[in-house]
């Protein structure tokens, strides 16, 4: 199809920031969207797409995800970050942050040499919006999966060198309670990386502090971190607590329906809504597979994991291992587990998380003058097509 060739989205369902359009049409034209009507719009020569009734949707933004289809980003070769952007495209995830797991600081530069290739040459799947570096700056505490080789304090020669080095870097989440981790949240956000707290202990007034110095957003709530805590005869707020009361804290969840089961999915709905609340895969190698046993981590030297329930877990059953969802599966445990409504389950995987990377002018809702970034999907959120800048990536005629 030409640079300026009109497509045609009709007869379906438009989701757009105010309401649901029934029988809307759509416009693309140039990779962005030229046009949204209540109606038909006739227009000569035109490509055009029947969504049959299905639901129009801005795509979905995953800002936290490892890996799927078989592949991890820590295999740290081209080809495993296009298979990843290539699957999970099938599901309706059309942006994503690649995300790395605590490691080796050469590992770290490996993979993020590899980005920029991988970036130029992804055509086929979901589009990078920058790298995600989960780690090694994080609570053993709370290391969750992550390997404790590689964990350790935040050294300001080693995180100055990797932000000198790539501009590619989006977001970076550490613990804030470590030593040294106020002065790296602070100079990450100088250079334009949002700092996350995440695998962390920190306590209220600490999260607070972190808060004040550009941790703004919590990773993967509930999920590796301090909830209340006791010392001796005294009781402290975690992170979790903490997140809840600080109103203007972002936070992300796992919303697979097992790491957070429907009370807490409902909890985290309820106090911090769908503006503050984005949800994540934080999908690993198996997303997007049927396989029941996988690896974290990278192909070489990663840990070996088992699938059941749902889940990736740790072959001793101690702890989760990781996610194997994909988006759409998010959205059926928001609506069907918490209750959420269609639309506030959509605000959470596109306005949100667009708003949180600052990418809010160009992706997450269906605007006129926006990327046309766009998903049709059914009443059981089954994706049947994938758009990404205006072109078809993916399409199932089922």
């Amino acid at each position: 199809m030409g640079e300026n060739q009109i497509i045609k989205i009709f007869n379906g369902k438009i989701i757009t920031p105010d309401k649901i359009i029934d029988g809307g049409t759509i416009l693309i034209q140039s990779n962005r969207i030229e046009a949204i009507s209540n109606g038909n719009i006739e227009v000569a020569n035109c490509i055009e797409i029947d969504a049959q009734g299905k639901f129009i949707s801005p795509g979905f933004i995953d800002i936290h995800v490892h890996g799927g289809g078989g592949h991890d980003f820590m295999d740290g070769n081209e080809n495993a970050f296009l298979k990843i952007a290539e699957t999970h495209a099938k599901f309706g995830t059309t942006s994503m942050l690649p995300t790395t797991l605590t490691s080796t600081k050469e590992a770290m530069l490996q993979i993020l040499g590899v980005y920029e290739n991988a970036n130029r040459n992804n055509d086929k799947g979901a589009q990078f919006l920058g790298m995600h570096l989960e780690g090694p700056y994080i609570s053993m505490n709370q290391k969750g999966a992550q390997d404790p080789r590689y964990i350790r304090d935040p050294l300001p020669e080693e995180y100055e060198e990797i932000l000198s080095k790539f501009s590619c870097i989006r977001r970076w989440s550490a613990a804030p309670e470590l030593k040294g981790a106020i002065e790296f949240g602070k100079y990450v956000k100088s250079k334009g990386v949002l700092p996350a707290l995440a695998h962390t202990d920190a306590v209220y007034d600490e999260v607070i502090q972190a808060f004040e110095n550009g941790y703004t957003l919590a990773t993967h709530l509930y999920s590796a971190m301090s909830g209340v805590t006791r010392r001796n005869s005294f009781r402290f707020a975690g992170v979790v607590e903490s997140a809840f009361i600080i109103d203007d804290m972002d936070v992300e969840i796992i919303a697979d329906g097992v790491h957070l089961p429907a009370p807490l999915l409902k909890l985290v709905y309820k106090i911090k809504g769908a503006d503050r609340t984005a949800l994540i895969t934080d999908a690993i190698r198996p997303a997007g597979t049927n396989v029941s046993e996988s690896i974290l981590g990278s192909i070489d030297n990663g840990l070996k994991v088992i699938i059941e329930d749902g889940v990736a877990k740790l072959p001793d059953r101690t702890a989760f291992a990781g996610s194997i969802a994909t988006a759409d599966r998010l959205v059926r445990s928001m609506i069907n587990l918490a209750e959420v409504p269609l639309e506030d389950a959509i605000k959470m995987i596109s306005a949100t998380p667009a708003r949180i990377l600052g990418v809010l002018d160009k992706k997450g809702t269906l605007t006129v003058g926006k990327d046309a970034d766009i998903i049709i999907f059914d009443k059981n959120i089954n994706v049947s097509m994938t758009m990404i800048n205006g072109k078809i990536i993916y399409q199932n005629s089922n």
